[in-house]
């Protein structure tokens, strides 16, 4: 399990990596939201390039983002997940709450 963070002005990405389950999504939430809250982005994109498995417990890491940025008029991405993953999260509905990329971002709202 590992987050990497990388701020590029309004935008807040967190890049994870590893396996997103009961054991490590707590670690994963305090950690993106510290970036949140130290940044005050008007967008975060979560990556899930690198997660190799995620259950429930990434839906709910999801999900408790959205929570905080919504009130705050913060718009919530998330981008490339696998076929796998993407799956989990539009059974979920959680394109309700978030815009989900497959093929990742375009670069200007990352970079």
């Amino acid at each position: 399990m590992s987050v990497k963070i990388e701020v590029n002005g309004e935008v807040v990405v967190a890049y994870l990596s590893g396996d997103i389950d009961h054991h490590t999504a707590k670690p994963m939430r305090e950690e993106i939201d510290k970036a949140v809250e130290s940044n005050m982005p008007t967008l975060l994109v979560l990556d899930f390039k690198d997660v190799s498995f995620m259950d429930s417990s990434g839906i709910g890491l999801v999900m408790g983002r959205y929570r905080i940025l919504n009130p705050k008029g913060a718009e919530l991405a998330v981008t490339n997940p696998s076929p796998q993953i993407y799956k989990v999260m539009h059974l979920a509905g959680l394109e309700r709450l978030a815009k989900i990329e497959k093929g990742g971002m375009k670069n200007e709202a990352v970079k």
